[in-house]
């Protein structure tokens, strides 16, 4: 488990990769890496969008972005989902998640 083992993709200065949200949790936490997806869980229900938002906010504070630069670009209705992370190189990806993935 770990970050090389996350599917990652490089799209010009922005990083996209897979999601896996598991809504209705005790506490929003990063769970880890399976099968190329990070695991997310969250507290927040999925009703109204709220557990997307808290999807974001986790990684957001996470990694140390602001929150304008975490984004949901497909699966907004679905536990699996794409992010895009805009203007965010793979260093800094590495420096804050993988403390999480060990």
């Amino acid at each position: 488990m770990g970050l090389s083992n996350l599917n990652l993709q490089a799209r010009g200065a922005d990083l996209l990769f897979p999601v896996l949200v598991r809504p209705g949790a005790r506490r929003d936490e990063i769970v880890g890496v399976r099968e190329g997806i990070l695991n997310v869980s969250v507290s927040a229900r999925p009703v109204e969008g709220k557990a997307n938002a808290a999807c974001r906010r986790l990684l957001a504070d996470v990694l140390r972005l602001p929150l304008s630069r975490v984004e949901i670009i497909a699966g907004a209705n679905a536990r699996r989902k794409r992010i895009r992370l805009r203007n965010t190189d793979v260093a800094i990806l590495d420096a804050h998640l993988a403390p999480f993935l060990k």
